[in-house]
């Protein structure tokens, strides 16, 4: 009776060492997939961050585009092959549609960068009406441009106590142009920023 008793007590005890080995099996598995779901996590982070710092420089040099264009009837017309138009568009593209980066200029000639990110941008000046002045009116049907404008103001020191600083206004104002950078990188990583700068036209 007593040895019928230690075996079946036997077999309890290797029944549940069975037990908790597949319950650390499965504990093992489960700890792996969250560790490399982490690391994809991490990986996907680094990748976007480094296609928003790669847009930057879309934006820097857009605007370096506009500095030395300034001031000259260039930017009063489209630019196609420098990804330059010279009213806002509308209706309001799709900027995740690649169709909408069809006249976009891509920098380094199409080619990656270091980081394996390709960069273009678009600059639509914020304007009603296209290949007219700022403050012109267009040559076919005759409407007035509107723009979005910024008079820089410069202020002087007051004179006696009480009066307040004399104030200048800027007769040539500044334009507003709105650049559009999109930088797309690896494992389908992509940013698309907006960016708004005024310039003197």
């Amino acid at each position: 009776m007593q040895m019928t008793l230690r075996m079946k007590q036997k077999g309890v005890v290797l029944f549940i060492a069975l037990i908790v080995l597949v319950a650390m099996t499965l504990a093992g598995i489960a700890l792996m997939r969250s560790v490399d779901t982490a690391t994809v996590i991490a990986g996907n982070l680094a990748f976007k961050q480094s296609t928003l710092q790669s847009a930057d420089q879309g934006v820097d040099a857009a605007y370096q585009w506009l500095l030395t264009n300034s001031g000259a009837a260039a930017l009063n017309n489209d630019s196609t092959a420098a990804g330059y138009f010279s009213a806002r568009p509308f209706p309001e593209p799709d900027w995740s549609n690649a169709n909408s980066w069809a006249n976009a200029f891509t920098l380094n000639n199409g080619a990656a960068d270091a980081a394996g990110n390709v960069v273009s941008y678009i600059i639509h000046r914020m304007c009603t009406e296209a290949n007219t002045a700022f403050n012109g009116n267009h040559s076919a049907t005759g409407t007035a441009n509107q723009c979005g404008l910024n008079f820089p103001i410069s202020g002087g020191a007051g004179g006696s106590k009480g009066t307040p600083p004399a104030i200048t206004v800027a007769s040539n104002p500044q334009v507003y142009y709105r650049i559009t950078s999109r930088s797309a990188g690896p494992r389908n990583t992509e940013t698309i920023t907006q960016t708004m700068v005024a310039v003197t036209n």
